[in-house]
This record gives structure tokens, sequence and C-alpha cells, in this order.
């Protein structure tokens, strides 16, 4: 897995890259309607070109299976 782990708080972070911004929106709700049905929501930061995706467990204070799994089916949406 190719995410970044990042600290304050311990969180995977990646950011994906897109050809123009209606791109990047349609991953990011995509990344939020994955989000809703498995009911773990990331911090998506939405820009031209860009989606930055950071999953987390805030009751955990840090990273768990359930984020690192989170972050493997986030990278098989680009699959779609």
């Amino acid at each position: 897995m190719d995410w970044e782990e990042r600290e304050n708080p311990k969180r995977l972070v990646k950011t994906f890259a897109f050809p123009n911004f209606r791109e990047a929106l349609d991953f990011a709700n995509r990344v939020g309607a994955l989000a809703e049905r498995e009911n773990h929501h990331p911090r998506l930061t939405v820009e031209w070109g860009r989606v930055t995706v950071e999953w987390w467990t805030h009751s955990a204070g840090g990273v768990t299976e359930k984020d690192r799994e989170m972050a493997r089916l986030t990278d098989a949406l680009l699959q779609r």
C-alpha cells in the first residue's frame, strides 16, 4: 500500500491526481459514497486536479485496520 503515514494525529494520507476539477470532484463523491456505505468517514480535500484523502479513527487515536481497509477500498475506486 503506497499511503503515507503522518502524525498529529497519526493517519494515512494519499493525494490522487486528475486532469481537471470535474474528475477530482467525481472521485471525491465516490469516496464519500464509500464512506457512507461503510460508516467510516475521511478528511477530504478537493482542489483543481487533486483530491487528498486522510483516514484515521478518532476514537482509537490513530490508524486501525479499518482505516487500512478503507485506504485499499479508496484505491480500488480508481479501477472504475
